[in-house]
């Protein structure tokens, strides 16, 4: 960071001073103030640098920033000129402040060479605004800037008065912001967003991940009750706490993370929430129901390895949310979970996912895939596959009930089915897709089918099942109603659609229950047999694979219609069409690119066809006049 070599060491000699204090807020904490003084060569306006030294004055005066010996006194028009050309034309800028090219004795370096060379020469160097370290080189000090903005650290140490110090309020030894998200408070580092220079990683975009997992884990808990749960990366835990506080005794949380310090984060985040942590299964009931002050709900932190917490204990619900890919714990998932139960994976290597490191692709998922229009429905597509891999081999099958791919995620939720026979049944829909590079058609391959064409290629292999499961879909719209988690009911909608591949819209109303016989499903003496019915008959028929972008394959020369319109069309026409979620001008039919292609043409109109007539009518009028 220091720029220098390893034959010298840095010998700091004249600091910024500091002054902590140390204090006890009325919960017991231990805060700190820290007050800084501003270096001199740290200022805000070229007059501030100047205001040094009385410019004005008769004499010669000295430079604030050389010792003697580098630059002797001089009068007041040489030193300004000395000021603006070597300080003051060479400073770094963080948030309004500039940090001025220093000559002092602030930084010596020491040569290692031999125990008698003890002379130390004196090296230019610059004050950091943030942490008060020295650097030499100014390319050196923007790199070290930008690390501290990459760990949130963008607050400077020192105010734009070198009159007034700067105080930094500082709770448990570390600065934090408290976020709020449906209904619960957790606290986040400064640094949450750089999943590289925290372990308590948070982010906003995923607030849509966590509404549907929420969801679906509702949706489970009204089948039965109570729950045992895992959040196997709980990093701040937000989402075993939002399910503690929400869902109450239907579950039994178990936050999990390898991290001591996410830890520790969680378990002060329970305490803000008002939810008791608990060290074991022991005791679950709450102590003090009656008190206003008890805990509204028990969530168990544990720390442990995912793979290893996993293998040790049974679960009828596992999320999988690691940063980057998760099919190094898919096989420790489906070990011990429990029949019937639901596995849900989030999946944020986008890059390998979206055809973009297409070696990492293959190492990670064992498929072979191009650069599609349909990429991210392909991303799905091979989630599932190394999922339903996984799962056969504990002996296991999945029912997709979902298969969500945005711009930061691919979320897939699965229902675990226990059984060879099971297992079998998923991994015959396990197929390769044949591609073509020329027409971007698709078909996916039948079973001891041989590939015939130069322009096509064979991509996977793929899960050919289908995506969604809309009886499920429909019950989380309501637990999403029921909720008030807004933001999500239209993609919830556009999911039901796209599941039963219609534009109708046959939503529950918000005051439907989630299904009549809602009691039923909480009986304890209910069957796995009744539940394997209600699960056919909430599958959806087999909608058509993968879709087709209107703007990918329209004709040139041509005003091609609106898309609803064109939905209109090809539904008169006899296919079954609807729009997906995976790309807003996609739609999703069973007519072949062809059949889309024909349709497409019949109600597109050229784009100059009223030019002709237009020009008529202006060389009528011309000749009328």
């Amino acid at each position: 960071m220091l720029g220098e070599s390893q034959a010298c060491e840095q010998m700091p000699v004249h600091e910024a001073s500091t002054n902590p204090v140390k204090m006890e807020d009325k919960n017991g904490q231990t805060s700190s103030t820290v007050v800084s003084e501003r270096h001199v060569s740290i200022q805000t306006t070229l007059e501030g640098l100047e205001g040094l030294v009385d410019l004005n004055g008769a004499g010669r005066k000295s430079c604030p920033l050389c010792p003697e010996e580098k630059f002797k006194a001089c009068y007041s028009h040489k030193l300004r000129r000395h000021l603006q050309n070597l300080h003051w034309k060479v400073y770094v800028e963080f948030e309004g402040q500039r940090m001025c090219i220093c000559h002092l004795p602030c930084r010596q370096l020491k040569s290692s060479l031999g125990s008698d060379q003890t002379q130390c020469r004196l090296v230019a160097h610059y004050h950091c605004v943030v942490c008060s370290v020295t650097i030499a080189r100014k390319t050196d000090m923007i790199s070290h800037l930008k690390r501290h903005v990459n760990k949130g650290e963008t607050e400077a140490s020192y105010s734009g008065s070198s009159d007034v110090p700067f105080e930094e309020h500082v709770t448990g030894g570390q600065a934090y912001e408290i976020m709020k998200e449906l209904g619960t408070n957790v606290q986040l580092l400064p640094n949450h967003t750089t999943p590289q220079k925290t372990d308590t990683y948070f982010s906003r975009k995923m607030k849509t991940n966590r509404q549907l997992v929420f969801c679906s884990l509702a949706v489970l808990a009204e089948e039965r009750n109570p729950l045992e749960c895992l959040d196997a990366f709980g990093a701040t835990g937000i989402m075993g706490l939002q399910w503690a506080k929400h869902l109450r005794n239907s579950v039994k949380v178990t936050i999990n993370d390898i991290n001591e310090a996410c830890v520790k984060m969680i378990k002060e985040n329970c305490h803000l929430n008002h939810i008791r942590v608990e060290g074991n299964r022991t005791g679950r009931q709450l102590d003090g129901a009656g008190d206003t002050d008890s805990p509204i709900a028990s969530v168990e932190v544990v720390k442990m390895d995912a793979n290893v917490i996993m293998h040790l204990r049974p679960f009828d619900y596992i999320h999988l949310d690691p940063f980057g890919t998760s099919v190094n714990y898919l096989d420790a998932a489906f070990r011990n979970v429990r029949n019937l139960g639901i596995v849900s994976v989030t999946s944020t290597d986008t890059g390998s996912l979206y055809s973009k490191s297409l070696n990492v692709t293959l190492r990670h998922y064992g498929c072979q895939i191009v650069r599609t229009e349909y990429y991210r429905e392909l991303a799905a597509r091979m989630v599932l596959a190394s999922v339903a891999r996984a799962a056969a081999r504990c002996n296991k099958g999945i029912e997709v009930l979902l298969a969500v791919a945005l711009e930061h995620f691919v979320l897939v939720v699965v229902r675990v089915l226990r059984g060879p026979t099971q297992a079998d049944e998923s991994s015959k829909k396990l197929r390769q897709l044949l591609h073509c590079q020329w027409c971007e058609e698709r078909v996916f391959l039948k079973l001891g089918s041989m590939v015939e064409g130069k322009t096509a290629v064979e991509l996977g292999p793929l899960w050919a099942g289908p995506l969604f499961n809309t009886g499920f879909l429909r019950r989380m719209l309501v637990a999403a109603v029921h909720h008030n988690m807004e933001d999500i009911q239209p993609l919830v909608k556009t999911l039901i659609c796209e599941a039963d591949c219609t534009t109708l819209k046959p939503f529950p109303v918000p005051g439907y229950s989630a299904l009549s016989n809602q009691g039923k499903r909480k009986t304890k003496g209910e069957d796995s047999g009744n539940v394997m019915k209600k699960i056919k008959g909430d599958a959806s028929l087999e909608h058509p694979a993968f879709y087709y972008s209107i703007h990918r394959h329209s004709i040139r020369g041509m005003n091609m219609p609106k898309l609803n319109k064109f939905l209109q069309y090809l539904t008169e026409a006899g296919f079954r069409v609807s729009r997906t979620h995976f790309d807003p001008t996609g739609v999703r039919t069973d007519a072949t690119l062809a059949q889309f292609k024909e349709v497409l043409t019949k109600y597109s109109v050229p784009t100059y066809s009223s030019a002709p007539q237009s020009s008529a009518i202006s060389s009528d009028r011309r000749q009328t006049l």
